[in-house]
């Protein structure tokens, strides 16, 4: 079923669970459901797949907002159909998430889960989808016809400090299909693209392949990069021996 707005979806839905990432899209949706007067509650997942800042971002948002954050804590590792990383990871791990906060959220009273997800999500690109569907969580954002730039441009008009940050995949994401993830690998990763954010870049990934980071940049973003290119192989070198640079960008 297809909404004129979020304040129709709400109206059907009052009582409900938020699977909060704290980025763009589940904020604008936190704070469009609070709006309406709905009875929300915000579920955040932690494991060793999502950043500290994204936490940080979370709690920030939620604080702001007054609203009920709950954190769970996941060991996603802890799956062998998630750390053997095949095709099909990100449905795993969205299937375990998902049906954790599910749990926990009936148990505290709420019976219908909502997600992120935009109009401008297309299903090629979210191979968690299934899980989703399968779960029966509902995406009013999608349901709705809210696009990503609709939806940032709404959050800048209600003062969310998350209305230009950017899209940021999970960690898993960084290591190729195939090749097992590790704690070890995952916080590698953190701590190389921390140290990219230090330097100032935005929209930017540090991919670890088979012990050798690739790092990827927006082409605008090469000129500078290079600038760097000491600072970047002193700090990157302590955590591989290989540190080369994708020329295709992001």
């Amino acid at each position: 079923m297809e909404y004129k707005s979020l304040d129709e979806f709400f109206k059907d839905h009052n009582k409900l669970a938020l699977a909060f990432s704290g980025g763009v899209d589940s904020a604008y949706l936190l704070y469009a459901g609070l709006e309406a007067g709905a009875d929300i509650k915000a579920y955040y997942v932690k494991s060793d797949f999502q950043a500290d800042f994204e936490l940080a971002d979370a709690k920030r948002l939620a604080d702001e907002l007054k609203a009920n954050m709950e954190i769970i804590e996941i060991d996603v590792l802890a799956e062998e159909n998630v750390r053997s990383n095949p095709a099909k990871r990100c449905y795993y791990c969205k299937n375990k998430i998902f049906s954790t906060i599910i749990e926990r959220a009936k148990a505290d009273g709420y019976s219908v889960l909502v997600d992120g997800t935009n109009a401008s999500d297309s299903y090629d690109d979210r191979p968690g989808m299934k899980a989703l569907e399968e779960l029966k969580v509902l995406s009013p954002l999608r349901l709705a016809g809210l696009s990503k730039d609709q939806i940032r441009k709404k959050s800048k008009e209600a003062g969310l400090f998350t209305w230009d940050k950017d899209s940021y995949s999970c960690l898993a994401t960084r290591i190729p299909s195939g090749e097992e993830i590790s704690k070890a690998k995952l916080t590698k990763v953190e701590e190389a693209e921390d140290f990219l954010f230090s330097l100032g870049f935005k929209d930017f990934r540090a991919r670890l392949i088979d012990g050798t980071f690739k790092i990827q940049v927006r082409e605008k973003d090469l000129e500078k990069i290079l600038d760097h290119r000491l600072e970047i192989l002193e700090k990157l070198k302590t955590l591989s021996p290989v540190v080369v640079l994708d020329l295709e960008v992001r």
